[in-house]
């Protein structure tokens, strides 16, 4: 029985974004709560490449109808991608992000959340945060960034001014350590925000106005939350609002040691020493600890530093400024997702 979790396992670890096997084994545990023996095993069969149905079945050994209704099945619940709706090809969705999300959201379910924690914990998170290109990029905060340096890419409110429908969901991470009672923040749940050029594509949560989403976004800056978002140029359809101590990205810099685990703005924080007046509030609004106390000061450790902007929408004495970094350190990311799964792929030895 375990077999099928075994392969379908290694298919998920065969995607850009990782699914990494640790000394435990728990990870054949998490997908024994997701898939049913015969959903793993038509998922196994599945990669990165769309496939219509009768190439899976006929991967999978299986009649073609029941297959088609599990991929439909497997779908709906965004633990396979149908990736056109018209040819009905499937592709197999990323353990993260991608598939626990899907599932955590919908199920609710507190062993689930458990085994995900112990497995991120366990160096799932490190390994899946190490490769490169990161899965998420930051976006800084409207206004902390001069307007001729605002990279096409950066603008947060841009991005959600061309939409057309719009949606709000929880954070998954945020629901995911509540429900494990690990959760020690009082930050907004309901605040993922995704949107379309379409108003006719559907998608999962509640529906509202591009007003409404700009307000959560001028919530999420308010009480210290950083924009991420995926970490592509073109294609961008959603924003998280993330803390450091529930954003499994963010946790990546401030628990598991990877520098890196998201992709950083192409700004840099500077504090005024002749203008701060030494209050604090910069360092108690940095999600990855990147500013701390020198004297009757603060300074910014600039290796840290993601640029989120943050300590800048916060300094009562606009002591703090974000600047745009040197050209030789500037990194754009890759241009669409199908161009940021090779880069990955690549730097993982796949490809």
């Amino acid at each position: 029985m375990d077999d099928v979790y075994e392969r379908l396992a290694a298919a998920l670890d065969h995607l850009a974004n990782g699914f990494p096997r640790t000394p435990s084994g728990i990870e054949v545990r998490i997908l024994r709560k997701m898939f049913s023996p015969e959903e793993a095993a038509v998922a196994a069969t599945l990669t990165a490449e769309p496939r219509p149905a009768e190439d899976v079945a006929c991967a999978a050994g299986l009649a073609l109808d029941g297959t088609a209704a599990t991929l439909g099945a497997l779908a709906e619940r965004d633990l396979v991608w149908l990736t056109d709706a018209n040819l009905r090809r499937f592709r197999l969705a990323p353990f993260l992000v991608g598939a626990f999300d899907a599932h955590m959201l919908t199920s609710k379910d507190p062993e689930y959340a458990r085994l995900t924690e112990d497995y991120l914990n366990g160096g799932g998170g490190a390994l899946i945060m190490a490769p490169q290109p990161a899965i998420h990029r930051v976006v800084p905060a409207r206004g902390t960034v001069k307007r001729e340096w605002v990279l096409p890419y950066d603008d947060v409110r841009a991005l959600l001014s061309g939409g057309e429908a719009f949606r709000v969901k929880d954070c998954v991470c945020r629901v995911q350590l509540g429900l494990t009672g690990r959760r020690d923040c009082d930050f907004p749940v309901a605040n993922c925000l995704w949107f379309a050029s379409s108003a006719d594509v559907s998608a999962e949560g509640e529906a509202i106005s591009q007003a409404e989403a700009l307000a959560i976004l001028d919530e999420a800056e308010e009480v210290g939350l950083v924009h991420t978002v995926s970490n592509v140029a073109e294609g961008v359809d959603y924003v998280c609002n993330c803390c450091g101590c529930c954003c499994h990205l963010l946790r990546g810099i401030t628990e598991w040691g990877i520098e890196h685990s998201v992709a950083s703005a192409n700004y840099c924080a500077l504090v005024d020493q002749q203008e701060c007046t030494a209050c604090g509030i910069c360092e108690e609004r940095c999600q990855v600890k990147a500013i701390a106390e020198a004297g009757d000061t603060y300074l910014v450790d600039r290796d840290r530093c993601i640029g989120c902007g943050l300590c800048v929408s916060g300094c009562p004495s606009e002591a703090v400024h974000l600047h745009l970094k040197p050209p030789d350190e500037i990194l754009h990311p890759p241009i669409d997702f199908a161009g940021w799964e090779r880069q990955r792929l690549r730097d993982r030895g796949l490809l």
